[in-house]
């Protein structure tokens, strides 16, 4: 296995659940500048974090519409 050294890692990085929930925070306030240096597994983490409220926000979207466009089908059903 190689060292962390090896793979470029240092010793602030590692999965941390405050990066990955300070990612989903921003997201939800509308902040998409990421503080954390690129190279760092923080940096990795917030962008996880923000990418997981991302895609639960579309699919909440996409739900939403589906359900919108059957009960828009019923009612047009209904009438004719």
């Amino acid at each position: 296995a190689r060292t962390r050294e090896q793979r470029g890692l240092g010793k602030y990085d590692a999965p941390l659940k405050v990066q990955f929930q300070q990612g989903i925070d921003s997201f939800k306030r509308g902040v998409v500048i990421n503080i954390f240096h690129r190279d760092t597994m923080q940096y990795r983490e917030w962008e996880r974090g923000f990418n997981r409220a991302y895609f639960d926000r579309l699919e909440k979207v996409k739900d939403r519409e589906q359900q919108a466009t059957n009960r828009s089908t019923e009612m047009v059903g209904g009438e004719v």
